[in-house]
């Protein structure tokens, strides 16, 4: 890294939520740090039959009023979730794009499945009514690129656009690409992820996970570090930050929220759980490095909580490893045991609570677990009041990606 990359900061200045406990960030965070918990029986038409039976729906949220008709059937709900995310995001940080540099803010998202449902209606066309009946979209409604694609376009944003398809842990590795970009020279970028996995054909194929829980019970469904961890249960909904360099944000008066510190990711192949133990320790490592932090100066570790009982151990022998016996006193959190895991989504939204966090200073709880069997700090319970400086996130996902961001609450002090 040169040094006038060293001197720029990728901060956060925006938060955009779409959440199955809340659509913006208000609404999101007031039921985070309430440790309520969505989790119900999936009501999504044609999927009454299929075994899973739990998950976390976004209920609060009206595609024809989000988006505009014109993008409205170009895309996905995977999408609508995205762009009605990246407009509360960009709103949020007061960010008015420059019409005389388009080429100065990017998009980045990560995507784990793209658009199964408008997939599947399209194909069910083609088999049904025949070729003439599929429509000009499905060539790109489902693609990973999608909501990065319309994005960029809705918001002239021409600067660097990609998409990240690393597993659930791409929403955290997106987030680094975005902080690269930014020390590289752009601007700004819109950045972030959602899914949208409850659709027949989608819950289909996740049926094959073996770390999918097929319980009944939403209130024990998702319970990890728990002695009756039995699976994870799906979530829709996600979350897309606005992050800049920090002194071009500073000269337009924005608020500095968060600073994306440091990041590291792994692989460690798919299911091996007790493998996820040493990537996870050289991802977190990683990352502290990049931040220059001690392992002292974690506040707090949002975790990815998996509920399955292997994957949990091997986070919490992680932690002990990457943290020595500070471990036993950090707390450790997962609110998405209240709404689910969005697979890509569910990193921003652990992003997005623990800016939150840090600026209200508020510990949330894990819903749903009251008892735990690992060596873990778990907030349990309520909300707790607490100083927060540095959070620590952590994502694994299905496939062996690994990945840990440190982030800094957005104080000068912390150059």
């Amino acid at each position: 890294m040169t040094a006038r990359q060293q001197e720029r900061r990728a901060v956060v200045t925006g938060l955009g939520v779409v959440a199955p406990n809340g659509v913006g960030a208000d609404a999101f965070w007031k039921a985070t740090r309430q440790g309520v918990s969505v989790l119900d029986r999936i009501s999504r038409e044609g999927c009454g039959h299929l075994p899973l039976r739990v998950a976390g729906e976004v209920r609060d949220f009206d595609a024809n009023i989000a988006i505009d008709g014109r993008f409205l059937v170009q895309t996905d709900r995977f999408t609508h979730y995205a762009m009605a995310a990246a407009d509360l995001a960009v709103a949020d940080a007061g960010f008015v794009p420059d019409e005389n540099a388009p080429f100065g803010v990017g998009v980045v998202t990560a995507a784990g499945s793209g658009g199964g449902e408008f997939g599947q209606r399209e194909l069910q066309q083609l088999w049904g009514e025949g070729p003439r009946f599929v429509g000009p979209y499905q060539s790109i409604a489902w693609f990973y690129a999608a909501s990065t694609g319309q994005i960029s376009i809705r918001g002239g944003f021409r600067g660097p656009c990609g998409v990240v398809a690393s597993d659930e842990a791409g929403g955290l590795d997106a987030l680094a690409h975005a902080a690269r970009a930014v020390r590289r020279g752009t601007e700004a970028v819109v950045v972030g992820a959602a899914e949208a996995p409850l659709a027949p054909y989608s819950m289909v194929c996740q049926l094959g996970y073996p770390e999918l829980s097929l319980g009944e019970d939403p209130e024990r469904a998702y319970l990890p570090f728990s002695a009756r961890a039995g699976g994870f249960v799906p979530a829709e909904g996600g979350a897309m930050l606005m992050v800049e360099d920090e002194s071009a944000a500073l000269r337009r008066g924005a608020k500095v929220r968060a600073v994306l510190a440091g990041h590291g990711a792994t692989f460690t192949g798919a299911s091996r759980w007790e493998e996820s133990r040493e990537g996870l320790v050289r991802a977190i490592r990683t990352a502290l490095d990049e931040a220059r932090c001690s392992p002292e100066e974690i506040d707090v570790v949002f975790a990815d909580a998996l509920g399955v009982p292997a994957a949990d151990r091997a986070e919490a022998l992680a932690l002990a490893d990457a943290l020595g016996t500070y471990a036993e006193r950090v707390p450790v959190t997962a609110p998405k045991a209240g709404i689910g895991r969005a697979y890509c989504g569910a990193p921003p939204l652990d992003v997005a609570a623990a800016v939150l966090a840090m600026e209200d200073g508020i510990l949330p709880p894990t819903p749903n677990v009251t008892d735990v069997c690992h060596d873990l700090a778990l907030v349990t319970g309520h909300a707790r009041p607490a100083e927060l400086r540095t959070a620590l996130v952590l994502s694994r996902g299905l496939m062996g990606s690994n990945a840990a961001l440190v982030l800094r609450r957005g104080s000068g002090e912390l150059r």
